[in-house]
């Protein structure tokens, strides 16, 4: 088999799985359809692993596999961009996917809708991987839309609930604000470059760096400003960046595998994997990466308050999920485009390992959410608690583990930048290192410490989870410890990525960085001295002190700050200025428009109007056809002494 057919057989297995699946699940039975899926995914991760083999080894591809349509000297095409970067995140989704479908053989055992689910998971991998192996816009565009499509098929995949069927209406509409800017941005580098080839467009940047557009007349602004800008928007509603981060938190709603799937590896880290891909056009707009950097920011840190307040623990791995894409985010805006991914790469590892560890309880617990009703279950969940303890660990950023690598490079590239809002991101940052300790570990407290506070029924039953949800979670604690330490050196401080990301040498961050590194030894030795390693111990300490020790301080503090509570329990009014204005107004312009334009001028003016009109002709004309002979014999007469005095007049 040649590269190019690994190539293509790393999309198309999960592909055939989820057609299999989806159309013959009934036939192939529950055992069939999870084979094949499962099987398809494995097969797509083993390719993944040699060509990944291959392009670190000296060899990449940038080719076109099939042309869709041609118009002028625009070509529209399905192809390949094979590069470090493209495969370090086809390593990511297929191995994270491989363990979610693994997972899901115990999770969702009982479900009536099991051979579904396995197709959409399937087929959200293959979206997945279409987007991140493209060469061109177009293809981007289409994964772009498909992983969002699929994640509204899988958000809603328990339809008679109606908060589900909310939620992925909601995730749907948000994604559609962002997908509008995305679509502008595309069509101006389609208007402006004449292609949508990557490699064309990149080789481009230069010589168009000074070109400006006329938004406004009269008033000119950077073309690459705005055409980043617009992608970036495509950014924010996938990558949930504030305003438009609403749509993830009730994206709970579906089952636990896919918040693991969408939440952790995938969908979510599309925004972030496609301002690294642009980074040729990023890098000579600075005002656009001082947007990246402040939204990036906000997210971070105002997203990990809203953690701390939460019951639900599922919602509470989402919104330390949003808040570590604002870090992304944030190392994105600051030219730090390795440290991004690299971020991206751990956080897929110890997020879905907490967003599993998270179903194991739910499943354990009888589909209980709520962490007020639970408590003790380290005793039960011995091999859930542990792994919850790495995934927490991590997230909290505590060395050696994978979140401490790359939340302190985050954290270095954004105090070595200089451009617009870095004194505000450095901040937010900072800040948010204590809250991510402090929520992680109360989630931990809240759930595996302390006395049971479940029914006794519930507790008599408790167990640890079967091995197809066991086996997941510790094949994902181990990344979760390694992948810190044996990445940071390559992809952040050497040539990881080669030329598929670009750097430019003005903007100065990560240089900076890696003219000071002198090994992984003194990395961390200067991060246990420095102020975020002891900011995530603090958290830590006042986790344990509030929910461990003095447990009735947590009550006493939220009725004294009882207003900035309510404010958090409100998400700070996002949804409410969401549901009163833009829907809202949509109600209220789409019933004028009914009562308006369809009733009256449409119903009442064209078309009752018309029927209207012509019976009041005919009522009229009517009254002529008397059938009286000497009534027609008058009117011919009539008729022929008006002829023959229009003939007079003229002769």
């Amino acid at each position: 088999m040649s590269m190019n057919d690994l190539y293509l057989l790393v999309p198309m297995a999960p592909l055939l799985g989820a057609v299999v699946a989806g159309f013959f699940g009934r036939t192939l039975g529950r055992r069939g359809s999870h084979v094949v899926t499962i099987l398809g995914v494995a097969i797509s991760f083993i390719a993944s692993v040699v060509i990944a083999q291959d392009v670190f080894a000296g060899h990449s591809f940038n080719g076109t596999l099939y042309t869709w349509l041609s118009t002028g000297n625009v070509s529209l095409v399905v192809g390949f961009l094979i590069d470090p970067l493209t495969v370090t995140l086809m390593l990511i989704v297929t191995f994270v996917s491989l363990m979610v479908h693994i997972y899901t053989i115990g999770y969702m055992h009982e479900d009536p809708g099991y051979q579904r689910f396995f197709s959409y998971i399937s087929l959200f991998t293959f979206s997945m991987l279409m987007l991140v192996m493209a060469n061109n816009f177009l293809q981007l565009f289409f994964g772009w839309e498909a992983v969002g499509l699929v994640s509204y098929l899988l958000i809603g995949f328990w339809y008679t609930r109606p908060t589900a069927i909310y939620a992925n209406l909601k995730a749907f509409l948000v994604n559609r604000v962002g997908d509008f800017g995305f679509l502008l941005g595309i069509g101006l580098v389609l208007a402006h470059f004449g292609t949508l080839d990557y490699a064309t467009v990149f080789s481009m940047v230069p010589q168009m760096a000074k070109e400006t557009i006329e938004l406004i007349p009269g008033s000119p602004v950077s073309l690459l400003t705005v055409t980043c800008i617009l992608l970036f928007i495509g950014a924010m509603g996938k990558s949930a960046q504030m305003p438009l981060h609403v749509w993830l938190p009730d994206s709970m709603e579906g089952p636990t595998p896919i918040s693991a799937l969408i939440h952790a590896a995938t969908m979510v880290t599309a925004g972030i994997f496609m301002v690294s891909r642009m980074s040729p056009l990023f890098e000579y707009s600075e005002t656009a990466r001082s947007v990246v950097l402040v939204i990036g920011a906000s997210t971070a840190l105002f997203m990990a308050f809203l953690g701390i307040i939460q019951t639900d623990i599922k919602r509470v791995v989402a919104y330390s999920t949003l808040s570590q894409l604002g870090y992304m985010t944030v190392a994105l805006g600051a030219s730090a485009y390795p440290v991004a991914i690299f971020h991206l790469g751990t956080h897929a590892f110890f997020k879905a390992l907490l967003f599993l560890g998270a179903g194991s309880v739910i499943h354990a617990m009888h589909h209980e959410q709520d962490m007020r009703n639970m408590g003790g279950l380290r005793k039960y969940l011995p091999i859930t608690y542990w792994t919850a303890v790495v995934g927490s660990l991590a997230l909290a950023g505590i060395p050696p583990f994978a979140g401490f690598f790359s939340k302190d490079a985050i954290i270095e590239a954004v105090q070595a930048t200089h451009i617009a809002g870095a004194g505000y991101a450095s901040f937010a940052v900072l800040a948010g290192v204590f809250i991510t300790a402090f929520y992680s570990f109360r989630m931990l407290f809240m759930t595996f410490h302390g006395e049971p506070r479940m029914d006794h029924h519930v507790r008599e039953h408790l167990h640890e989870s079967p091995w197809v949800i066991t086996v997941p979670l510790i094949l994902l604690a181990i990344p979760s410890v390694l992948t810190g330490y044996l990445y940071i050196e390559p992809m952040v401080f050497g040539n990881y990525f080669g030329a598929s990301i670009t750097v430019l040498p003005e903007n100065g961050g990560l240089h900076e960085m890696r003219q000071e590194w002198q090994g992984v030894g003194n990395f961390v030795q200067h991060g246990l001295l420095s102020l975020p390693f002891w900011l995530a111990v603090s958290g830590i300490v006042a986790a344990a002190a509030l929910y461990l020790k003095w447990t009735h301080v947590p009550a006493l503090i939220k009725a004294r700050l009882m207003p900035l509570f309510t404010v958090l329990d409100n998400k700070y009014y996002f949804d409410s200025f969401n549901e009163r204005v833009f829907a809202g107004g949509a109600r209220l312009l789409g019933g004028g428009l009914w009562r308006i334009g369809d009733e009256k001028i449409i119903d009442g003016g064209m078309v009752n109007g018309s029927a209207n009109a012509v019976a009041r002709l005919s009522q009229r004309l009517r009254r002529v056809q008397t059938g009286y002979i000497y009534h027609y014999a008058f009117v011919m007469i009539f008729g022929v002494f008006a002829l023959m005095s229009l003939w007079f007049i003229k002769a």
